[in-house]
């Protein structure tokens, strides 16, 4: 018999997701026929499943050593990878905020915000390591919580990501940007002048094997409802700053939706205009999608914000 005592990051989820992350390697349908036989207990009681953990609750496993090794991750492989992640540098991140429960750092450009393929490494990766170095990540319990970036950025976007330290955190996090209760506001360089605020709506439409979206002003089959708000801020020559409020978050949705109204985003070699941005990287060596996750408010009224990158600047400088 094998007894697990429940931490602050196992609590407050359902017995079977942390079953599941206690033996990766085990089916549903096996671990709820363990959960109807009695061999696995909760709280020294038959529990169907759904129950919801608590910090000091007991779960037990009536299993030999041999069916746990079989269900369970390889030890071995765990404090590998654990170790592999501790020497993992922070390649241009820069942590900016830091509590018990969640974290905000500026990603560079050319960098995922996580992994798309197995052999990746993710800003969610290089945190990881900062996380183990700092000692707020330790080998015990990393098998059953990792903390996570909780909004994706495209490679080659800047600014503000947000991870979940705790559980309590990732939850929270991910709320809040499920119901928008936490607002994300980006900063971007266009071409062109705008002279004027403007809230558009529209409808996305993916295609994923070209990983390009369309814009469409009326519904369409396979589409999606996008807002996205912006206001002029400051000009250059034949360009503005903009602050947009990505009201929605579709994939590619500010470049694609700023280029529907004939204002790419300078850079964007994927929407983007190739002769600006040819213009602006002999002129200014832009070799990227000028856009930056600026700052984002949270429900209580606070708010974490990634200064704009010299890129920026070396086009509309600061005030």
């Amino acid at each position: 018999m094998k007894e697990f005592i429940i931490r602050t990051n196992e609590a407050n989820q359902r017995l079977d997701k942390y079953l599941k992350k206690l033996l990766p390697n085990a089916s549903t349908s096996f671990l709820y026929k363990m959960l109807r036989k009695k061999n696995i207990t909760y709280n020294g009681k038959k529990a169907a499943g759904s129950e919801q953990l608590n910090t000091g609750d007991t779960v037990s496993l009536f299993f030999s050593d041999d069916t746990f090794l079989k269900f369970s991750q390889d030890v071995k492989a765990l404090e590998a990878e654990f170790t592999y992640l501790s020497k993992l540098p922070m390649k241009g991140l820069k942590v900016l905020y830091e509590d018990e429960d969640i974290l905000a750092a500026d990603k560079p450009y050319n960098m995922l915000s996580q992994k798309a393929g197995a052999s990746d490494v993710s800003a969610n990766e290089y945190l990881l390591g900062y996380l183990i170095r700092s000692g707020a990540l330790q080998l015990e319990g990393f098998q059953t919580f990792r903390p996570s970036v909780c909004n994706r950025l495209d490679r080659n976007t800047t600014g503000l990501i947000l991870m979940g330290k705790s559980l309590k955190g990732s939850q929270e996090l991910s709320a809040g940007l499920r119901d928008r209760s936490i607002q994300k506001f980006y900063r971007a360089i266009v071409s062109g002048r705008v002279e004027q605020d403007a809230h558009l709506s529209g409808y996305l439409v993916k295609d994923e094997q070209s990983n390009q979206v369309q814009i469409f002003e009326n519904m369409q089959e396979g589409a999606v409802p996008i807002e996205t708000a912006y206001r002029p801020i400051a000009y250059g020559k034949d360009c503005t700053l903009l602050e947009i409020h990505l009201i929605t978050g579709r994939t590619h949705q500010i470049r694609a939706h700023l280029a529907s109204i004939g204002h790419p985003v300078i850079g964007d070699m994927k929407y983007g205009n190739e002769a600006v941005n040819q213009r602006y990287y002999e002129a200014c060596h832009v070799n990227h999608q000028l856009l930056h996750a600026y700052r984002v408010t949270f429900a209580d009224g606070h708010s974490l914000q990634a200064d704009m990158p010299k890129a920026f600047t070396r086009i509309i400088p600061k005030d």
